[in-house]
């Protein structure tokens, strides 16, 4: 058709056309990258997102202060001894613990702490000035150290304690995870412990051991103990890499770097000795970069359930059959969760009388709010487990997207107010090394969330809480207890190669609470995985002993409950594992209950 055309003329037209063409694909191709979404780079404003996080704070925000009370409270740590070496045991922290290990009303606290760095040898950790330390607590705000003269001074690489009375024999004893081989000291009941970690059969298996939780999952009257592993580490080249987002940061402090390491469930055989059962039960996880675990009875059947927090690999949620086994339900559920999660939180946050679970996540992850919603799969009062499902609610009510430039560790459900809602506190702290010094990782600021209602969700308090919000720190592993009894709760952060700090809050709001002490007896003497149900007019809430994990630590077994401006509390309901249940009604608020086990329902306690 183009045959009347000339040489010249053919051409020209053909090269116009390529011309067209040209600018057609290079237009298509400008509008394709301006249209991808730009990758987010953490700490960065992005319009739409970050700009629009912050929510104005209501005017009936609580006005309490959280106090730092460290030094005049006699406590002094520093976690981590000698030079960080850019390895990744070293950069995942340890943990604390509060616990009455003297049986006399008061919370202690012990906090664990790697001796020494990786290049230190086994006999260099045995000479550490650094170890574990036990501070008993003088029931006057102040603490003393009595690592030493307990025998709990323990130098070795450790991240976690966890503290249950394996033997009932009314003392609390102390298991530590290690990057090592584990260890467990028993209670001698007069303020000494003993290593018997062989006897046992707790110890013996080296790896990278990071949170450990006590459950009777078998309800024999027996605590069992359930030990996450990590990774398979082993040192790489030093000038190995590895990319995260658009920073390039040594292979040896990347998780995604190493294998999955096993868990560890040992039964607790009722003679002094723990057999491991972790592949019998179907608990062995075998694919998670495991940090922590909680043992929670999502479901109600008064079975405690397992979930584990998993980082950069899916999470898992094993529903307890009763039989001595467990069953997968992680996707059913819709908790499998494949990001970096670290710490664990358990609670009722919405008041629907069912266990909600909250899990902190590495930087631009954004932190996860799980709605348990079992009220929507009940059938005759049975729940089917493969029915049993969460939905994250994170960024609908104020938890989601206000995390994005933030990496979170430790954690719990707190009600720092005595509302009646429980709250929530995070320990925030970087992977990323500092470009100028290398030796040191980036700090970041805690926070702190006030749960307004259900409406509204949860508020960032932080900046109108105390001067400590306004301090960065590189957190890892806190604990949760009223240390000083003063009817509401106060916390111990461990900040890694930095200070521990103990937060004293300071509510002078004038709501009423109620603290309840149990001693189990047909139940373990812990009383963990006992179930209270506390009403106080048209308000039910729910606690389970021992739930919460935080990250590496342990909050005292203590059930804090605040219950507002209820001048009574009309029922107080105890469900213990052996299946025992008791009921108190009319209770007096303000006060500390110390309740043992009983075959029968009492009516009063006033």
């Amino acid at each position: 058709m183009f045959s009347f055309l000339s040489r010249r003329q053919k051409s020209v037209a053909l090269t116009s056309g390529l011309i067209a063409v040209f600018m057609v694909i290079a237009g298509f191709y400008l509008w394709e990258q301006q249209s991808q979404p730009k990758e987010y780079i953490p700490g960065e404003q992005v319009s739409g997102i970050t700009h629009t996080l912050d929510r104005e704070l209501p005017d009936d925000y609580p006005h309490i202060k959280f106090t730092d009370v460290t030094d005049q409270a006699g406590i002094q740590y520093q976690q981590l001894n000698g030079k960080r070496t850019n390895q990744l045991p070293e950069d995942m922290g340890s943990g604390a613990s509060w616990v009455d290990y003297d049986q006399d009303g008061w919370q202690d606290l012990y906090i664990v702490n790697f001796a020494g760095n990786l290049e230190m040898t086994d006999e260099q950790l045995k000479q550490s000035d650094v170890h574990c330390q036990l501070y008993h607590n003088n029931h006057d705000g102040t603490f003393t150290e009595v690592s030493k003269q307990a025998g709990l001074d323990y130098r070795g690489r450790v991240m976690a304690s966890a503290w249950g009375d394996y033997n009932n024999d009314g003392w609390p004893d102390v298991f530590l995870s290690n990057y090592g081989e584990n260890v467990f000291f028993k209670n001698n009941g007069d303020g000494t412990f003993t290593n018997i970690t062989r006897e046992t059969e707790l110890g013996g298996k080296k790896g990278f051991w990071a949170g450990a939780s006590w459950s009777d999952y078998d309800r024999d009257g027996y605590l069992d103990l359930y030990v996450t592993g990590y990774v398979k580490y082993k040192k790489l080249p030093e000038d190995a890499q590895a990319k995260q987002y658009t920073m390039d940061q040594p292979a040896n402090i990347n998780p995604s770097s190493f294998e999955p390491e096993r868990n560890l469930l040992y039964h607790n055989n009722g003679d002094g000795t723990f057999s491991e059962v972790a592949v019998k039960t179907g608990v062995v996880n075998a694919n998670g970069r495991s940090l922590s675990a909680t043992w929670c009875d999502f479901d109600n059947d008064n079975w405690p359930d397992l979930y584990i927090s998993n980082d950069v690999s899916d999470n898992v949620l094993y529903h307890n059959s009763g039989n001595g086994t467990f069953e997968d339900i992680s996707h059913s559920g819709r908790v499998a969760d494949y990001r970096g999660a670290m710490g664990l939180a358990t609670g009722d946050w919405d008041g629907d009388q069912d266990m909600d679970l909250f899990i902190t996540h590495w930087i631009a992850q954004e932190n996860g709010l799980y709605n348990n919603l079992l009220d929507q799969v009940k059938s005759n009062d049975h729940i089917i487990p493969s029915l049993l499902h969460f939905i994250d609610e994170s960024a609908r009510f104020g938890l989601g997207q206000v995390a994005l430039d933030y990496i979170g560790w430790g954690t719990s459900f707190f009600d720092y107010d005595n509302d009646g809602r429980v709250d929530l506190f995070l320990a925030n702290g970087s992977t990323f090394q500092q470009k100028d010094n290398p030796d040191l990782l980036i700090p970041m600021n805690d926070q702190l969330f006030w749960n307004r209602n259900m409406d509204s969700g949860f508020y960032d308090v932080s900046k109108v809480s105390g001067p400590y919000f306004k301090e960065k720190k590189v957190g890892r592993g806190v604990a949760f207890g009223d240390y000083d009894n003063d009817g509401d709760m106060d916390l111990f952060i461990v900040n890694n190669a930095g200070p521990g700090i103990l937060l004293r809050n300071d509510n002078s709001l004038g709501r009423h609470w109620l603290e309840v002490a149990l001693t189990g007896t047909k139940s373990n003497h812990s009383a963990i995985g006992t179930h209270l149900r506390i009403v106080t007019g048209e308000k039910v809430q729910i606690r389970q002993v021992g739930s919460q994990s935080s990250y590496l630590s342990q909050n005292s077994l203590v059930q804090h409950i605040g219950i507002g401006n209820h001048s009574r509390v009309d029922s107080l309901i105890i469900n213990w594992p052996s299946g025992i249940r008791q009921q108190f009604l009319d209770v007096t608020p303000d006060q500390r209950l110390v309740i043992t086990e009983k075959d029968q329902i009492s009516s009063s306690l006033n």
